[in-house]
Order: structure tokens, then C-alpha cells, then sequence
């Protein structure tokens, strides 16, 4: 028996079509996305592209002047030493606190210490001389004294008595001229002793003169001390020492700067703004600032300065302002940011800087919308805020305008989409 023969069947006609798409389907994709830019580029030139406009608005405006700068006390003070001494101990570090009063710095004190030693041996000696002058010298004065009072009254009589006898011839000339140099000398002693007591006196010269020793010697012990209270170098008051320069063993020497302190009290910031708004600002204007360190965090301050003169070589102006209640974190010469408020205007018509051209110039102007097309419409501003500007006049609230960024050209249709 033979084996029947198998005839082949052609394919269907829709597979032989599916397994000519599938071969060409790269092509088919790409005439799909051919097909596709053209009728968007179609419908976008007909309709005009899609624009996210920034409408006017009715809001609160704020015009600030925006600075950076850096915190300080008003005054720094410069601690160094009033001898030349080598450095024994420096007892405090740099940024610590300290008190008036606290000693910072120690010197070398045992050359100081003997020189005040003879001092006050040399003030005891003065003051033994005027208690000798008060307990010796002068009650001896007067007993001489009361000596030689004696002596003249005794003198005085015999002289007296020679005198008659030699009147009536019972005397020899040279007998009175004997008494008369008892008289004589007699006198003297008794003016040198009532002299001795005058000088040991208080008003004499001998008293004037220990008197002058004893002061003298106090003031060279006076000195002395003062010298030696030099060898501790203490806080002249409270504050935070923000700079060291010294070592012990190094030498200290008048006029060099050992250490810079910071003293409590007031604080403030200190800014350079931009000359051209030098006649924003004013004195007592407030202002809000912060660290660029701590930029969440921020405080206020008001201007309390501003100098008279103008930095050529940066055109800037320097502004100081009082910070009445300076954070904790705060520290001396940090970079900070500050927002002067210089003029605010509620209820007022605002709008992007984005979407102002020529903002800066005389003739400022927006790309409006009018019937599907972008417009130049002339405008007149008014306060300049960081991110707003106010509009006067040429555009009313609602209105739409096209940022700068958007590409649109005037004339051109487009299509507004408000956010």
C-alpha cells in the first residue's frame, strides 16, 4: 500500500500582512512620531504655545535693603603689660569668659618684691627719725633750755652786782668786763636751746625735713607696690577673650599686645550697602538679620550709624546697627546677613521681577496678553522689593504677564496658564 502525498498549503494572507508590519516596525514608529511633532507644531502655531503667566496682584510690599557683614562689640580692648617682665604663667585660654578684676597674666615678681622690701625699710628709718625728733631730740631741747635760763638769771645778777661795785670803785674794769662775757654766753646758749626746740617742732626745719623723708619713702614704697601689683595682669572687665598672643617664658614689654578682649554689653553688626541706596537708610530703621552659620535663626536690629563717608574704592557705605538682644550663638567677627526695612506699602498692586523688562531702566515694560497675543504694554513701578515691584500704572489687577524666561516674542499667540 502506498503512502499518500502531502501537498504544502500557503499561508493565510493576514499573517504574511502581520510578518510585514513586524519587519517594518521601526519604520512605522518613526513615521508615527513624525506624524505626531508635525501636527503639535501645527496646532502650536494655529493655538500658540502654552505660557504660565504671573498675574498682577493686590498684596502687602515690602522694599528692603539687602547687605552681609559681620558681628562685634563696639570696642575691642587691648590687655599687655606696663613693665618689661619675662611671663611666669598665662592662666586663661583663649575664648573663655572672664570677670573683672580676674588675673590673666603673672610676670616674673621676685626683683619687685625686694625693691619693695627696701622701700618699707627705707619709710620705718624715716618714720624712727621724726618719733626721735618728737621723743629725744625735743624734750632734751627743752631741758637745755630750762639750763640756760639759769644760767643767763644767774649771769644777769652777777653782771648786775659787778656793775654797782664798779660804778663806786670797789670793782676793777676787767672783773665787768669778765661778767659781761658770762652775760654773753649765757644769751647764746640760751638762744641756741630755745633754736634746737623751734627746729624739732612741729613748723621747724628739722621736723619739715624728717616729715619730708617719711613722704618721700611712702611714695618710693608706693611706687613700688604699684610696680608690683604690674606683675599680675588682670581683667579690666567682664567680657570674652577673643584673641592670645603670648606664652609663658616670652617677654613682655609695654605697648605689646598680649590679649584682646571682647567686653560684655552692647553688640552690633557692621555692614557695607551699596552707595546707590545710601538714601534708602536711616537712622533708627529696623532691620532683621541672621548668621550664615545659623540662617533659620533669625534676630533684630536697628541702625544706629552711619558713616558720613563713602568707600571710593568699593562704592559702598559702612552701617552699623545695635542688636538689643543678641542670640547666644552669636560670636565675635561671623558673617551675617541683614534686611533692612526701608519703606512698606499695604494693599498695593505687585507683580514678579520676572516678568518686568527693563526693570532698571527709565521706560520699564511687561509682555501682556490681548485676544490670544503677547503685547508690550509700558508700565510705571513703583517700590522695589527683593522679589515684587510695585505697579502704578499700566496694568490693573488680574492682568497677566509673561516672565522674561518664557521665549514668547511680541506679537506672538499664545496660550496663558495661570498657576
Amino acid at each position: 500500500m502506498s503512502d499518500p502525498t502531502i501537498t504544502p498549503q500557503s499561508p493565510p494572507s493576514r499573517f504574511i500582512l502581520l510578518r510585514m508590519v513586524w519587519s517594518h516596525r521601526w519604520f512605522g514608529l518613526a513615521v508615527l512620531i513624525v506624524v505626531g511633532l508635525a501636527g503639535w507644531q501645527l496646532a502650536r502655531a494655529l493655538l500658540g504655545p502654552v505660557v504660565v503667566v504671573d498675574p498682577v496682584r493686590r498684596d502687602s510690599l515690602v522694599q528692603s535693603v539687602v547687605a552681609s557683614g559681620h558681628f562685634e562689640t563696639p570696642y575691642r580692648v587691648e590687655i599687655g603689660s606696663q613693665i618689661t617682665g619675662i611671663i611666669a604663667d598665662v592662666v586663661v585660654r583663649e575664648g573663655e569668659r572672664v570677670k573683672a578684676g580676674q588675673p590673666l597674666i603673672r610676670l616674673e615678681d621676685s626683683e619687685l618684691k625686694g625693691v619693695v622690701v627696701q622701700a618699707q625699710g627705707a619709710l620705718e628709718q624715716a618714720q624712727a627719725h621724726v618719733r626721735q625728733l618728737a621723743e629725744m631730740t625735743l624734750p632734751t631741747a627743752r631741758e637745755t633750755l630750762s639750763g640756760a635760763q639759769a644760767t643767763l638769771q644767774d649771769a644777769q645778777s652777777t653782771y648786775e652786782r659787778t656793775a654797782r661795785l664798779n660804778a663806786n670803785g670797789y670793782a676793777p674794769r676787767s672783773a665787768l668786763d669778765e661778767v659781761q662775757k658770762n652775760l654773753d654766753l649765757a644769751k647764746a646758749q640760751m638762744r641756741s636751746a630755745q633754736l634746737q626746740i623751734f627746729n624739732a617742732s612741729p613748723g621747724g626745719s628739722d621736723y619739715v625735713y624728717a616729715q619730708t623723708q617719711v613722704a618721700q619713702a611712702r611714695a618710693t614704697l608706693d611706687t613700688a607696690l604699684s610696680r608690683l601689683s604690674y606683675a599680675t595682669i588682670v581683667a579690666p572687665r567682664d567680657g570674652v577673650l577673643i584673641r592670645r598672643s603670648v606664652e609663658q617664658g616670652s617677654v613682655a614689654q609695654p605697648g605689646k599686645v598680649l590679649l584682646v578682649l571682647a567686653p560684655d554689653g552692647e553688640t552690633q553688626l557692621v555692614i557695607d550697602i551699596d552707595e546707590r541706596n545710601l538714601g534708602l537708610i536711616a537712622l533708627g530703621q529696623t532691620a532683621v538679620a541672621s548668621a550664615d552659620a545659623y540662617p533659620d535663626q533669625r534676630f533684630a536690629a536697628k541702625i544706629s550709624y552711619i558713616n558720613p563717608a563713602v568707600d571710593i574704592a568699593r562704592a559702598s557705605v559702612q552701617v552699623k546697627l545695635n542688636v538689643p538682644e543678641p542670640p547666644a550663638y552669636l560670636r565675635q567677627d561671623m558673617t551675617v546677613s541683614v534686611d533692612v526695612e526701608v519703606a512698606r506699602r499695604d494693599s498695593t498692586l505687585i507683580l514678579p521681577w520676572r516678568a518686568v523688562r527693563d526693570g532698571i531702566s527709565t521706560a520699564p515694560w511687561i509682555l501682556g496678553i490681548r485676544d490670544g497675543h503677547a503685547y508690550k504694554q509700558p508700565v510705571r513701578l513703583g517700590m522695589r522689593g527683593v522679589a515684587y515691584a510695585e505697579i502704578l500704572e499700566g496694568a490693573q489687577e488680574g492682568e497677566a504677564a509673561i516672565p522674561m524666561g518664557a521665549g514668547v516674542l511680541v506679537g506672538q499667540k499664545v496660550r496663558a496658564l495661570v498657576p
